[in-house]
């Protein structure tokens, strides 16, 4: 069975201005973008309603689309209670520009959740993403949180007490593989009924890691971003590599997708390497393989 699906590109991974990667991702073959909307230019609070109209106009006039926005906040997620509201509330500015802009998604991290359920960072988190879920669903959108940080099945754990599928899930098959060390062809399938969005990225695992270290938490002191990014580019934890060079199963995640009626964008997301463009290229050409 041939892949249907559209293929997006992050368009922040081309690592040049905006609008000069909006042209450069419909050169390489994509059909529409992904943008991270959290400061600079794509910050909500920098964006006029009449800038907003501007930017859908030009990026339709490249007959592209928005796949998603990425509405990253960084600091543990929703794990510190005390600054939860305030993030919350950008939260939603950020959804609100992603409808003005065409797509129903926005992407992002939470933290990493807890084992332990009854936990005061685990009720923070959840707290926080009900809130969100339920301003998602008003709008018929979703916020969609990035597989990596935990396993399959204790994330949809975590998705099953939200009471609403507006926190969803955007799936990269890489993280899974290079953090938790996670099937993301089981997990395909142990997530369904949350997908909304997915990267196609690749990746390899050589040791096993405590996922804090990698996206740290609340009252964790995570590795330096030095010695992270040294042991990473050693080979000693992970790498992140061009699509078809690491360990994910793309026969299998790809037939996964379709199986469970997935017909959402494959977004490609390159966040290494010395020639993105070079790379992001051959990920388009790679997944018009299964075409």
């Amino acid at each position: 069975m041939a892949l249907t699906n559209k293929i997006g590109i992050m368009v922040d991974s081309l690592r040049m201005p905006l609008r000069e990667g909006l042209k450069r991702s419909k050169e390489l073959g994509a059909d529409g973008v992904q943008i991270y909307a959290v400061s600079g230019e794509m910050d909500p609070a920098n964006l006029s309603a009449s800038a907003r109209k501007e930017l859908r106009s030009y990026i339709e006039s490249l007959g592209l689309e928005i796949s998603a926005l990425c509405g990253d906040l960084g600091g543990h997620g929703f794990q510190d209670k005390t600054v939860n509201p305030e993030k919350v509330e950008k939260s939603k500015r950020i959804l609100d520009l992603a409808v003005e802009l065409g797509t129903n998604v926005v992407t992002t991290h939470i933290g990493v959740v807890p084992n332990d359920t009854s936990s005061e960072v685990y009720a923070s988190m959840q707290k926080a993403c009900v809130e969100l879920a339920d301003y998602a669903t008003s709008m018929d959108a979703f916020f969609a949180i990035e597989t990596g940080p935990e396993t399959s099945a204790h994330l949809k754990s975590f998705l099953d007490t939200l009471g609403s599928k507006g926190v969803s899930v955007n799936f990269d098959p890489a993280n899974m593989v290079m953090v938790t060390g996670d099937d993301p062809v089981q997990g395909v399938y142990m997530l369904k009924d949350y997908i909304v969005h997915t990267h196609v990225k690749d990746g390899v695992r050589f040791a096993e890691v405590d996922p804090r270290e990698v996206y740290g938490a609340l009252g964790y002191e995570k590795m330096s971003h030095e010695k992270l990014a040294q042991m990473v580019t050693d080979g000693n934890i992970f790498k992140e590599t061009p699509l078809g060079e690491g360990k994910v199963n793309f026969d299998g995640y790809f037939k996964a997708l379709q199986e469970i009626g997935f017909k959402g964008y494959l977004t490609i997301e390159r966040e290494v390497g010395l020639n993105p463009e070079e790379d992001i290229l051959k990920a388009v050409r790679f997944i018009q393989q299964y075409k």
